[in-house]
């Protein structure tokens, strides 16, 4: 009896030691590092399956000013994360038969009919119809609207858009645009018979129980507002700053339109729900070949970001040596950046999805940013 007594006792550290470490435990300390230098005001992490969370943790601040934590439910903006969002609304509805990828877009607006081309300064008409494919993939030649009112309406920001020439013939080239995907929130509220925050609200938010996720943040949720930030190259440091795209308004200004392009504030567990949506085969939402279709590679040899071309709204990642945060993902892996250094991807091989939350610009492509290199790895 002593001597099996002896034995469990013995063989207890080697089963504690045993037990599989957490893979993920050395992203918060990174983080907060960032956090500590300087270099970030405070950043959210998440990693999950097509099930489940794995990891969850904030590090830092969310306000520099007030001291205030980061906390795992804070609200970003997130940017062009908006535009794989805004793609699966097209998509709903293309999986309802109202409309098909390849429509022109003037068979819904009809102000794109008198679409032109910039040509060396002259202006010609288009060789072929600008589609809603040529909007998602970016190779439409769509220009930004470089100043805008901020109240304008969801309605006059498609107008005012199809008077500008596009920069190109339509699928010659790649060139991102916001500008396209904002048309196309207006293409939704048109064929879908709701406004474009109606629509998403109704057939992506509400289903998914992305509950924190919206084009306004809600007055009882600015508390968990986080801050955004600019990084001053020659000072070396953080500084406050303003979010271009908001155009001076205050983030729960609802007279600001839903802008599908970059409009979208979310959680990170709002944002990671979306992808397991996308990692289940559109499970609720899309049908699994339209899932296919979004997720594969659209632009042919058109060259887009090295090593990553694009599908229906999502960069997919072609080549993962090209970006140096993109080395721990699968070829076919799909995702986004956004302009103040949010990133959500998805990796189908890996059966993982990586979401990581901090506002900055200023400091490099937030796609490739020492911030996201350190957390993916």
């Amino acid at each position: 009896m002593f001597r099996r007594a002896f034995l469990a006792a013995a063989l207890l550290p080697l089963l504690v030691l045993a037990q599989p470490k957490d893979r993920f435990a050395g992203i918060q300390p990174a983080m907060q590092g960032f956090a500590d230098r300087g270099e970030i005001a405070g950043a959210v992490t998440l990693i999950a399956d097509k099930d489940r969370i794995l990891h969850l943790a904030a590090a830092g601040k969310s306000n520099l000013a007030t001291g205030r934590a980061m906390r795992t439910d804070d609200i970003f903006w997130i940017a062009s994360l908006s535009k794989p969002i805004t793609a699966v609304c097209v998509a709903i509805l293309a999986d309802e038969g109202k409309l098909t990828f390849d429509d022109p877009v003037a068979k819904h607006l009809p102000e794109f009919e008198s679409l032109m081309v910039n040509e060396n300064g002259t202006r010609v008409k288009p060789v072929r119809p600008v589609t809603l494919r040529d909007l998602l993939t970016h190779v439409s030649g769509m220009d930004e609207m470089r100043a805008r009112d901020p109240h304008l309406t969801l309605t006059e920001t498609s107008r005012r858009i199809a008077l500008m020439p596009l920069r190109f013939q339509p699928g010659t080239k790649w060139a991102y645009s916001t500008a396209a995907i904002d048309v196309l929130g207006r293409v939704v509220e048109v064929v879908g018979g709701m406004p474009f925050d109606s629509f998403l609200q109704k057939r992506v938010l509400d289903p998914l129980g992305m509950k924190d996720t919206s084009f306004w943040v809600a007055p009882e949720k600015i508390s968990r507002w986080a801050a955004p930030y600019r990084w001053n190259a020659q000072k070396s440091k953080l500084e406050d700053t303003v979010i271009p795209y908001l155009y001076k308004t205050d983030i729960p200004d609802r007279q600001r339109p839903p802008l599908g392009g970059a409009g979208l504030f979310s959680t990170a567990e709002d944002v990671a729900r979306f992808y397991q949506m996308m990692l289940n085969h559109g499970k609720g939402i899309l049908k699994p070949p339209t899932v296919a279709e979004m997720t594969r590679k659209q632009t042919g040899n058109l060259e887009a970001r090295p090593g990553m071309p694009w599908g229906l709204g999502f960069v997919i990642v072609e080549d993962p040596t090209k970006v140096e945060a993109n080395q721990v993902l699968t070829p076919g892996s799909f995702g986004h950046g956004g302009a103040f250094s949010t990133q959500s991807w998805a990796d189908p091989t890996k059966n993982l999805i990586w979401v990581l939350m901090f506002q900055r610009e200023g400091k490099g492509n937030g796609d490739n940013s020492d911030v996201r290199i350190a957390f993916q790895k």
